[in-house]
């Protein structure tokens, strides 16, 4: 089966129809398969949707799309799914006997359709304790018939508020499954709960709801609610708070609405429970109120680990390192030396460098002379690929942060706490410039007061994608030791990828290879329609061919953003069209199709399924009849030590949390290495085009880097500077702690 082209929009087709049979039905996601006698159709037409509730007999409307399915046929899709009660005697009978009903089994519901016939329905909800005159139903079973059928009204009546303001289904349910019975009021009440509470409804949906129930465009709650988004997605843009101004301009582009009116709202909004007025640099900034403590209370650990003794012996760094040093035969540069003794005696320190500097092979030395001291040491790493590479550099288990701080499922946080801390002396974490304030606000609740803490990292590279800029902030607060490494190892500056990099990072334009077998190349091109068809060639074909590369698992495309004809969303659709062209089955959900043998990524964290923003998987099974993908994400086996493959299942309806991984934006590359990335740099990026983003993007590559790119955007990049984040730790790192609460 070919894979199909991009969804294109047209008319919605319709249904109506009495349900034959629930061929399956999950509960919690609410996706249904049904078999229904449709009108003006023959035979029995199976039917996909979603329902938090469905059951035979009833009478179903739907609006969607008749779709061709390879293995079951002729199928309706359905978009939005109404059922309502029967009203015949047979189809009260199937209703009743369908299960939905508890306390009522096949022979129960013949005896109840036999007493009450057509008017079954009115008896249960005007007069259930007529009830009591069938046979085998006393009080009790009655008073459960009674519950059940007023449960089953209440759902129908929310779907069809829900339908009538622009919720579909699948949405419908989410937004059931959140507040059941509550859901009309919640709605009526204050619809912008949605886009706080339901995964998959943000504020534009739920302005929209707003809307259609009537809210006035300048009513003082959609004013505070659209503050309240402003500020929220200046959280996506790595802000820990905005300047007054910039959040009103930013609310009033989103609201179409006066500034005045949301200076108004605004001073109301300092009042609540959601944001908190503070000053950075003098200056007054708005801070949402979880942000604004997390980084208080880092600084103030921070500072209180500082100060704590060191929890070894006092340890002779010259002695210490010659011993290290004769056992592996690998001497340390004088740099090296002096960032060892630096990080030796230092409660909190910071060891940061670029590529070829040797910081694996420092840590390494490090922790050897902490063994022999005595000291248990964690390693830790924000992505799964960054935890393995740790594991492979220094030969001891890395765990990701998450998988460290033991997550809580149920509650969605971490096991691991003041309460629970940490057991170790020291903890390390690998590729620090990707942890942001909500994950340090964790890690340093989890960490006993007597142990170290050592930040590793390339403070050059992109700060997190979370909020805040932490392992910057901390070495520009001058409160914690800092080792830097500069000198590139002679073998790491035979690398043009290596060069490349530190000439990027120095604000000069990177050479490429001359010869066939260079390691780092330019390929340029004039437009990038015309660059993306070269990208995909290069991909799927020259790498292949000259490097014997696999295109799908060791090829690895970056994009400075999603949008364009050379960004993600487009160069993910050409390519999985050539890598991945006639896959026997797929599902198309959310933009995006995927079939088995796709690599994709998850695009958010999933405590339940324990995988997390920017987990890479690849899909092995598409189930088209229970509506479920299932794919594999490599994790070590903690018997073995083997990289296993861990099976994760998501439901149709849940695929907004995936997204193809042929082509991913730098940003969500941090912590990874492969080895060969291609980049795509053109104009057309342009409000992208930073130096640290492209340094990023190069330092991803292990064996081979290729800039498809436009030289003018390639210089815009380089002489382009670090985009600020309004964050406030640093300032707080400089304090004294005993001055804060």
């Amino acid at each position: 089966m070919a894979r199909p082209a991009p969804p294109t929009s047209r008319s919605p087709d319709a249904l109506a129809g009495s349900i034959e049979r629930v061929t399956f039905h999950n509960a919690e996601s609410g996706f249904c398969v049904l078999k229904v006698k449709a009108r003006g159709r023959r035979d029995l037409v199976a039917v996909t949707g979603h329902a938090p509730a469905v059951a035979a007999g009833e009478w179903v409307t739907a609006t969607g799309a008749w779709v061709s399915d390879r293995e079951h046929g002729l199928q309706f899709r359905a978009d939005t799914l109404a059922a309502t009660p029967p009203t015949g005697v047979e189809g009260i009978g199937r209703y009743l006997a369908s299960g939905q009903m508890r306390g009522i089994g096949p022979e129960m519901a013949k005896r109840i359709v036999a007493a009450f016939g057509a008017e079954t329905f009115a008896v249960i909800e005007e007069a259930p304790q007529r009830l009591t005159e069938v046979a085998g139903i006393g009080p009790t079973r009655a008073a459960r018939i009674t519950a059940a059928f007023a449960e089953h009204k209440a759902v129908r009546e929310i779907m069809v508020f829900l339908h009538a303001h622009g919720v579909g289904t699948a949405r419908a349910v989410r937004i059931y499954r959140t507040y059941g019975r509550e859901s009309v009021a919640v709605m009526t009440e204050d619809p912008y709960r949605l886009a706080r509470d339901v995964r998959g409804i943000g504020f534009r949906t739920a302005d929209a709801i707003a809307g259609r129930l009537g809210l006035a465009p300048t009513a003082p709650e959609r004013l505070r609610a659209g503050l309240a988004y402003a500020l929220q997605a200046a959280m996506d843009d790595g802000h820990c708070a905005l300047p007054v101004p910039d959040l009103v301009a930013r609310a009033a582009a989103l609201l179409a609405v006066e500034a005045g009116l949301l200076r108004t709202a605004l001073v109301e909004e300092i009042g609540g429970e959601s944001v908190v007025m503070d000053t950075i640099a003098d200056v007054p900034h708005l801070f949402l109120r979880g942000l604004h403590a997390a980084e208080s209370a880092i600084a103030e650990r921070l500072i209180a680990l500082d100060d704590a003794p060191l929890p070894w012996d006092e340890i002779d760094a010259g002695a210490a390192l010659a011993t290290v040093e004769a056992e592996t035969g690998r001497p340390l540069s004088p740099s090296q030396r002096a960032a060892a003794a630096t990080l030796l005696n230092a409660k909190v320190a910071v060891m940061t460098g670029g590529p070829g500097v040797g910081k694996t092979s420092t840590l390494d030395v490090l922790l050897r002379m902490l063994d022999a001291a005595g000291a248990g040491v964690l390693l830790a790493a924000p992505t799964g690929r960054a935890a393995k590479r740790m594991t492979e550099q220094t030969g001891r288990e890395a765990k990701t942060i998450h998988r460290l701080l033991e997550i809580d499922p149920q509650h969605g946080g971490f096991q691991r706490n003041e309460h629970s801390p940490l057991a170790c002396d020291l903890l390390v974490l690998d590729e620090a410039s990707m942890i942001d304030v909500p994950l340090m606000n964790a890690l340093t609740r989890a960490l006993p007061r007597h142990a170290a803490l050592w930040l590793v990292g390339d403070v050059d590279q992109l700060p997190s994608v979370g909020p805040g800029r932490v392992l910057a902030d901390v070495i520009d607060s001058g409160r914690v030791a800092v080792a830097r490494l500069t000198e590139v190892f002679r073998q790491a500056a035979e690398s043009r990828i290596v060069t490349g990099a530190h000439r990027i990072n120095a604000g000069q334009m990177p050479e490429g290879a001359d010869t066939p077998d260079g390691d780092f190349f330019v390929v340029k091109i004039d437009d990038p329609e015309a660059g993306a068809e070269t990208l995909v060639e290069i991909v799927t074909r020259r790498i292949p061919r000259r490097f014997g590369l696999d295109p799908v698992k060791d090829v690895q495309v970056l994009c400075p953003m999603t949008r364009g004809a050379l960004g993600s969303r487009h160069l993910n659709q050409a390519l999985q069209r050539v890598l991945n062209p006639n896959p026997t089955v797929s599902v198309e959900r959310f933009g995006w199709v995927f079939a088995p043998g796709d690599r994709v990524m998850v695009g958010q964290n999933d405590y339940d399924r324990e995988v997390f923003n920017g987990d890479l998987g690849v899909v092995l099974r598409v189930d088209p009849e229970e509506e479920i993908l299932v794919a594999g994400f490599e994790e070590r086996d903690a018997a073995s030590r083997a990289v296993v493959l861990r099976e994760v299942a998501w439901p149709f309806g849940e695929l907004d949390a995936l997204s193809p991984a042929y082509a991913v934006t730098i940003h969500k590359s941090q912590g990874s290495e492969y080895p060969a990335v291609v980049i795509p740099v053109a104009m057309q990026h342009y409000t992208m085009l930073a130096r640290n983003l492209l340094y990023t993007g190069v330092t991803r590559g292990k064996r081979l880097v290729v800039l498809v790119a436009q030289p003018k955007a390639v210089a815009t990049a380089v002489r382009g500077g670090v985009k600020p984040r309004f964050t406030k730790l640093a300032e707080w790192l400089r304090k004294p702690a005993r001055k804060r609460k």
